[in-house]
Parts: structure tokens; C-alpha cells; sequence
């Protein structure tokens, strides 16, 4: 893989989950005296829509949360599979850095097991920076963080797998496609809290996450493409949250990038325009600011 194409695909896409949803088959009816039964229909019945409130009262506090904050930071680590030879799934990391101030600034940081990559998002433009071989790509940016991440995609096939915590509104974005969502109950493990555990599924991901019972901040998320075979697992797990705390001048500029060489700020050769975007993982909704750990 040549450095550009690493400089274009800053994140992998992570976490997305799977439900699978099925529907109860219909019975037959009664056969008559010395008739065969009628066959039985091919059609199943569409899964009714299963949606708990306590779930949505937990998501709806998480999204509140996180919407809330002018600035907050976190680090995310994430694990994904990909089949091995043998076909059991192997697992790799990569670990992002991150730190926003609404309503257009964006940093990312991601150090991960393959090469170093970072973005960059000041208000005015989007940036690229890839340390190791010292490569830069920049462009104009939209006015918002909500715009940019979506601009940064279709012109980069930069996509960052916890967007969906980040969106102006994340429950917003992930309502009108819930079909399922279910309160689990609590765990005193996960984060080293207690936290509300909320399974919910759309059309593409099954995910279960992890939210802090007090502060409403994501801890954990697991999920599933619906629509892969072979069910692999994405998991991310979210620590050191700071939510409105002060953020020093320079944080959304590459540091050490003046002699930086430019590339163009493009999709890799190997990507079309068109290529469809990563199924999301749907995020743990927000609240309204606190500081935690």
C-alpha cells in the first residue's frame, strides 16, 4: 500500500453491528375433510418494530451529552476482524486521539498498528498528514464538523468509525432508522462504572453499547454488518473523556508538517467516486456537559 493511499483511508471503519431479525412463519390452515392443506404462504410477515423506552431514554441522554459540549475530547480504541487463511477471523487495532470544538473544529490523531495518520479540521480547511513519509493533503472545508466529515469522504474516502458520537445530533441521525432497541440491563465492569447496556439494530448493523449510568458517556460499543456472512465483530472501546475543558491554540494544525510534501486531497486510485460509505455504528447518544474520566 503506497503512503498516498494510506494517507487516504486515515480510519477504518469500525464499528458497525448485526441483528439478525427474524420473523415468525405463518401457520397453515386447517385442512378441510379429505383435502389436501392449502400451501403455506412464501411470504413472511415484516418483523414488527421492537423499541423499548428505557433504551431510547438512554440513548437520547448519551446523544444529549455529547451535543451538549462545545469541546470535549476522548481516545477511542478500536478492534475489527478479517478473515485469516484458515477463515477464523484475525483482529487488528488502530487508536484515535481525538479532541472537537464545535462548531467546525476537528482533530484526529491516530497512532494505530499500521502507518501513523492524522486529521485535521481548523474551521477554514481539512487537512491530511501522514508523519512517516512526511505527506500532506489539504482542501477548503464546509462550515461545520457535520459537513466536513461528509465532504472528507466523498472527496477522500476519509471516514472516521465513531462519527456518529461526533454528529451535531447523534440520536437525531440514528432514529429515523432504528427498527429495534432494547434495554440489557447493567454492568459495573465495563469503563470501571456502571454502565446501561443497549442493544438496538437498522437496517445494516446490530450494536450493543456501553454507556456511564451517570455521566451518559460512551464506554463501550460492539457491533455487526447485518449483511455480512460471516458476522465478523467491530468494537470500540472510549476512555478519557474531558467535556469543556479549555483547548490550547494550534490543537487543529499538523504541527511539524511546513515541509511536508503535498498531495492531492483525493480519493485513492483504487476508490471510485462513487463507492458506497461504510454501514455506521451507531453511537451511544449523548448528554449535556460534565467533566469525567
Amino acid at each position: 500500500m503506497t503512503p498516498e493511499r494510506v494517507l487516504h483511508q486515515i480510519a477504518a471503519v469500525l464499528v458497525s453491528l448485526s441483528l439478525a431479525v427474524t420473523a415468525g412463519a405463518q401457520t397453515s390452515a386447517p385442512a378441510k375433510k379429505a383435502a389436501p392443506p392449502p400451501p403455506k404462504s412464501s411470504t413472511a410477515a415484516p418483523p414488527k418494530l421492537q423499541i423499548d423506552p428505557k433504551a431510547v431514554e438512554v440513548l437520547k441522554a448519551a446523544s444529549d451529552k455529547l451535543a451538549g459540549a462545545m469541546t470535549l475530547s476522548f481516545t477511542a480504541v478500536e478492534l475489527f476482524e478479517s478473515p485469516s487463511r484458515q477463515g477464523a477471523p484475525l483482529a487488528y487495532t488502530n487508536k484515535y486521539e481525538v479532541t472537537i470544538q464545535r462548531p467546525d473544529k476537528l482533530r484526529v490523531i491516530r497512532p494505530g498498528d499500521a502507518q501513523a495518520a492524522d486529521f485535521y479540521l481548523d474551521g477554514k480547511s481539512m487537512t491530511a498528514y501522514v508523519p512517516g513519509p512526511n505527506l500532506i493533503a489539504k482542501t477548503d472545508a464546509p462550515p461545520n464538523i457535520d459537513a466536513a466529515l461528509e465532504a472528507a469522504y466523498k472527496k477522500a474516502a476519509i471516514y472516521l468509525p465513531f462519527t456518529d458520537l461526533i454528529v451535531a445530533n447523534p440520536y437525531g441521525d440514528m432514529a429515523s432508522g432504528i427498527r429495534h432497541a432494547y434495554y440489557i440491563g447493567q454492568s459495573h465492569v465495563v469503563g470501571g462504572t456502571t454502565t446501561d447496556m443497549v442493544a438496538y439494530a437498522d437496517e445494516g448493523v446490530f450494536a450493543e453499547l456501553w454507556i456511564g449510568a451517570d455521566d451518559k458517556l460512551p464506554r463501550l460499543v460492539r457491533a455487526v454488518f447485518l449483511n455480512d456472512p460471516n458476522r465478523l465483530r467491530h468494537e470500540m472501546a472510549f476512555t478519557d473523556w474531558k467535556l469543556d475543558e479549555p483547548v490550547s491554540e494550534g490543537t487543529f494544525t499538523p504541527q511539524n508538517a511546513a515541509d511536508a510534501k503535498p498531495i492531492p486531497f483525493a480519493r485513492p486510485a483504487s476508490q471510485p467516486p462513487n463507492a458506497p460509505k461504510p454501514a455506521k455504528a451507531k453511537p451511544a447518544a449523548k448528554s449535556n456537559p460534565t467533566k469525567a474520566q
